[in-house]
């Protein structure tokens, strides 16, 4: 991606905007400020989700743990395992 003709103070300035005036469309804002709707729409939505901290973190982190908890459970089920056989071949030591 090219670089933005637009700053991150502008553009933090019309979503401001864009949010203080409730009854008012991106459009509306968008051509008072003389940049695209949809550009101020978008600015929107990613200022909304920064504002949900690491929601793509905790996205991965989520997977992360399913993942871990699948191999926890797996070594668990290897472990039980090898305690029984030991348990079996020690007892067939033992005459």
């Amino acid at each position: 991606m090219g670089t933005s003709k637009y700053t991150p103070e502008f553009r933090a300035d019309a979503v401001a905007l864009y949010r203080a005036s409730p009854g008012r469309t991106y459009a509306s804002v968008a051509k008072d400020l003389g940049v695209n709707h949809e550009t101020l729409r978008v600015w929107v939505r990613e200022a909304e989700q920064a504002a949900v901290p690491g929601t793509a973190e905790a996205t991965a982190l989520a997977r992360e743990n399913k993942q871990l908890k699948a191999r926890v459970k797996e070594l668990e089920l290897e472990r039980e395992i090898l305690h029984r056989a030991a348990k079996y071949f020690a007892g067939e030591t033992n005459w």
